[in-house]
This record gives C-alpha cells, structure tokens and sequence, in this order.
C-alpha cells in the first residue's frame, strides 16, 4: 500500500472519526476512506454502463421493438 497526504474539512473529519468508532469492526480512518473510494468508484462505472446501455437501447428502439413483435407473434402460431 502507499500512503498518501490528503486535506479534509474539520466536519468531515469528525464524521469519518464518528464512523470508525462506531463501526462494528471498529475500522480505521484509512480503511473507511478505502471503503468509500472502492463504492464510489463501483458506483460511477454503473452509472456509466448504465448510460451506455441506456445509450444503445434507445438508438436501437425501433429495430427491437420489431424483432420483439416478430418472436411474439411467432410463439403465438399453434
């Protein structure tokens, strides 16, 4: 691991403090900042594939909304 030098305000100081001393497993500042980073960074990459996604369904919405409606009608033939 490498340390690192960061500023942060008095408040969220003590509010990280307030964490790790309520944290069941009693964690350290370091560990709770890891832990922070680790769910923002999950967290902008699904935002991001989801606006990709999002991206490639709507530029494709015709052309599945006629694929969806030829396999409907095919499972409805007896």
């Amino acid at each position: 691991m490498k340390t690192i030098a960061i500023t942060i305000d008095e408040t969220t100081l003590r509010l990280l403090d307030e964490l790790a001393v309520s944290s069941p497993q009693r964690k350290s500042r370091s560990a709770l900042v890891r832990t922070a980073i680790r769910g923002f960074a999950e967290q902008q990459r699904r935002r991001k594939t989801e606006a990709d996604e999002d991206r490639i369904l709507r530029a494709n919405r015709k052309r599945l909304a006629r694929e969806a409606k030829a396999l409907v009608a095919e499972q409805a033939l007896p």
